[in-house]
């Protein structure tokens, strides 16, 4: 190896362990045997010998790639990077449980429209922050889709909290009224819940949340997380009335 400086400290009984620092290629054959530094990682290759009282080695070692450490202020041990960082915030996350809203805002009408939302004070931006000397980091939680369990074996995404029901409000066809259908969140029951496990049908909201973090130069992304509300819809049988004399 070409450019090698040798040290020789003292280990135990008075034999030596000396590193060769050296510059240079690694031969192919040995390319198995060692770690090749990352690209614009800072560090030496280092070749080990051993000696002792009238005898030293000629056995050779394959070179071994050692980056130098990144350290605290201290000198202690290496500092966690932004991603080790990032997941201390992303534990920190708290976020918001979902709560169902429906019109009709009690029973629901078989044939008839329910509107479905989710109020509008857990559909919002989640962040937390975490930090050691020299690294700030922020995890980001935000609501993306809504996956609803209906009960009666139906499922429906909305990719927003949904539209609330106001007296005048336009459904998707653009009629208002009770009989009108939700722009974006909404289903319409086909049978009763009667006969069901307390006359009602079994109700989820799954909310879908993308997480990502950002902070010291560097930012990515965490499998995503979510928050379930549950609720139990009764759905009856909606009575024709007669006005015929």
């Amino acid at each position: 190896m070409a450019n090698a400086a040798y040290q020789e400290p003292v280990v135990g009984d008075g034999s030596r362990v000396v590193p060769a620092m050296a510059t240079g290629e690694v031969a192919p054959g040995l390319a198995s045997q060692v770690a090749e530094p990352k690209p614009g990682e800072e560090g030496a290759w280092y070749v080990y010998k051993c000696s002792s009282k009238g005898f030293r080695d000629a056995f050779y070692r394959p070179p071994v790639w050692i980056p130098d450490a990144t350290q605290d202020d201290g000198g202690g041990a290496p500092a966690p990077s932004p991603a080790q960082v990032a997941q201390q915030a992303r534990s920190q996350l708290r976020l918001p449980a979902p709560q169902i809203r429906t019109n009709p805002p009690s029973e629901q009408l078989v044939n008839l429209p329910t509107w479905l939302w989710l109020a509008r004070g857990a559909w919002r931006r989640v962040s937390a922050a975490a930090s050691v000397p020299g690294v700030s980091v922020e995890a980001v939680a935000r609501p993306s889709k809504v996956v609803w369990k209906l009960g009666d074996g139906s499922s429906l995404t909305c990719k927003g909290a949904g539209s609330p029901y106001a007296a005048g409000a336009r459904g998707r066809s653009g009629a208002s009224g009770p009989a009108s259908s939700s722009p974006d969140c909404g289903h319409t029951y086909r049978s009763s819940s009667a006969g069901r496990s307390g006359n009602a049908y079994a109700v989820s909201a799954t909310v879908h949340w993308t997480v990502s973090w950002s902070g010291a130069g560097d930012s990515g992304t965490f499998p995503g997380m979510t928050t379930t509300a549950d609720a139990r819809f009764r759905v009856a049988e909606s009575q024709a009335l007669n006005t015929e004399d």
